[in-house]
């Protein structure tokens, strides 16, 4: 269930994925927030920056999470993404043991604003329901928002 505070996260979220964009990487964002609603961390995509193609926001703020906090902690912790993640950093995500994601722009928006080319279509939602235990996954929300970043307004 989606509550006005995700809606700020995922805000966050989206201004994370502005400032990537204005440094020339992708218009990706991550924040990392506690059961306490408390912002651990923010995430961006450095794919350009640190020419890792790998360096996507998620895989970036788990990389960081991973390193400072125990899996008890992530477990009630809730990733929230300007846009839903790629399997790689779907893939992140369930490893890290984050137990809630919620992402703003849907795969098949990305898509469609990206005329339809590159990526593998497999939804976040679709990699971690293979996974145990279960993250929750809720979005997409607040896809206009994020649009307007990927649109490069």
């Amino acid at each position: 269930m989606i509550a006005d505070h995700d809606l700020g996260h995922l805000r966050t979220a989206i201004t994370a994925s502005r400032q990537a964009r204005e440094k020339g990487n992708g218009p990706y964002g991550a924040v990392l927030v506690s059961a306490q609603g408390h912002v651990l961390l923010t995430g961006e995509n450095t794919e350009v920056q640190d020419k890792d193609c790998t360096a996507h926001a998620e895989t970036n703020l788990v990389r960081q999470a991973s390193r400072r906090f125990d899996r008890d902690a992530l477990r009630e912790a809730t990733i929230y993404a300007s846009g839903e993640p790629c399997p790689m950093c779907a893939g992140a995500i369930f490893n890290s043991g984050i137990g809630r994601l919620i992402f703003a722009l849907g795969q098949p928006r990305m898509y469609e604003i990206a005329g339809g080319t590159g990526g593998l279509r497999l939804r976040a939602s679709e990699v971690l329901a293979h996974g145990a235990p279960r993250v929750i996954v809720e979005g997409p929300v607040l896809e206009d928002e994020a649009a307007e970043v990927l649109l490069g307004r």
